[in-house]
């Protein structure tokens, strides 16, 4: 079978390279599998917004062909007023592209910004589609370690620039570390990017989960922000609308002239259905969304005072959907998960699979994504790493 090498080279899908770990393997009743490997919701969207999608497929003969490439236009218009209002900048229809999620988005936007040989740079712990995405179009992935609290240093990421370097991502709050990148942080990326002719890509998928009050940054009320920043959005979390695949892309028009090539090719246009879910979501579903970011908000603070309880462990980072922790065992990082789903029915993903291959770093990390874990959940995720021994 003939295969492209950059493919061949290029890691498995984590989480579903991790749910074959589940093969084989029984899980009692008094001990059912904790599964806190993957980042995404669970449930279905609300009522609400079914009802409003179930009412699309009746009755909206265009939701069920071929829509515009860059998204719908109501859409478009409503993430411009939204962003320009929370982010207290100016953001118009024409600097915003829907994609079929926003690991699209990403791909989009690096397909418009580095080819075969050129480099990025990307922050460890790094998301591993990033990464996955940079290695099948051979883009070289410049890996920035980040010291305490799991932040990127602005001074050690300028000694990496070289004359291939074509974008800085970001990725805040962060998958999979949890930190929430400070905004005099995310500023200072963003000078340093402008003044050296590269892009910035800010992926704030879980934004809708951030722990502080109003805007993260403060990057869109600089008004030459395109000329710099692409941002990256999620739908899926917000909204319960993973299997819909929405995404958002926000950057200047002429960027997304580019974008427009490569979803045409891709995908020819983002979910109709989709679509309209998060548009509907975007103007109706404010306070259960409140109301959702509370309930992770939560479960942050029980993962943070239970924590303790785990001798040995270090919590490097903590938020949004992610615990980021250095285990204490001999045992390496990658081993050590899959033992875990023998030993205590808890399914988890290394460090290794964040991490530069070889990185002794990786070895001793792992995440523990608790989006779908409620309070007792995360008792019993504790009770059986406290009595678990390697």
């Amino acid at each position: 079978m003939h295969l492209n090498p950059r493919f061949a080279e290029t890691t498995p899908p984590p989480v579903m390279e991790a749910r074959r770990w589940l093969e084989g393997v029984s899980f009692p009743p008094e001990r059912p599998l904790l599964n806190v490997s993957q980042a995404a919701p669970v449930d279905p969207p609300p009522q609400g917004l079914r009802e409003a999608l179930a009412e699309a497929v009746l009755h909206e003969d265009a939701a069920h062909l071929y829509g515009p490439v860059l998204g719908l236009p109501e859409l478009r218009a409503e993430v411009a007023a939204q962003w320009s209002a929370g982010y207290g900048g100016a953001i118009s229809a024409d600097q915003v592209a829907i994609t079929s999620g926003c690991n699209q988005a990403f791909a989009a936007a690096l397909s418009t910004l580095a080819g075969s040989g050129d480099e990025v740079i990307l922050p460890t712990p790094w998301y591993f589609n990033h990464k996955m995405w940079l290695d099948m179009q051979g883009v070289r992935t410049v890996p920035l370690a980040t010291g305490a609290g799991l932040l990127p240093d602005p001074d050690a990421a300028a000694a990496l620039i070289t004359e291939r370097t074509r974008a800085i991502v970001l990725v805040t709050p962060n998958n999979p570390g949890g930190a929430e990148y400070p905004a005099d942080l995310v500023r200072a990326f963003f000078e340093l990017a402008r003044s050296r002719g590269l892009a910035l890509i800010v992926d704030e998928t879980y934004r809708d989960f951030d722990s502080r009050t109003g805007a993260p940054h403060d990057l869109f009320a600089d008004p030459d922000w395109a000329d710099t920043l692409i941002q990256l959005y999620s739908f899926s979390k917000a909204y319960r609308l993973t299997g819909h695949r929405v995404g958002a892309m926000v950057a200047s028009p002429a960027r997304l002239l580019e974008v427009e090539k490569f979803l045409d090719t891709v995908a020819i246009c983002p979910n109709q259905l989709g679509q309209r879910g998060a548009l509907w979501g975007m103007r109706n579903l404010g306070r259960w969304l409140a109301g959702e970011r509370a309930e992770i908000l939560a479960r942050r603070a029980a993962i943070e005072a239970g924590f303790p309880r785990l001798a040995g462990w270090k919590l490097l980072g903590c938020g949004a959907y992610f615990a980021y922790a250095e285990h204490p065992f001999a045992m390496a990082s990658d081993d050590l998960a899959r033992a875990l789903v023998r030993e205590a029915g808890i399914l988890l993903l290394p460090g290794t699979m964040f991490m530069p291959e070889g990185d002794p770093a990786g070895k001793r990390q792992l995440r523990i994504a608790f989006a779908n874990i409620d309070a007792d959940g995360i008792d019993r995720l504790f009770s059986r790493l406290q009595t678990t021994s390697f």
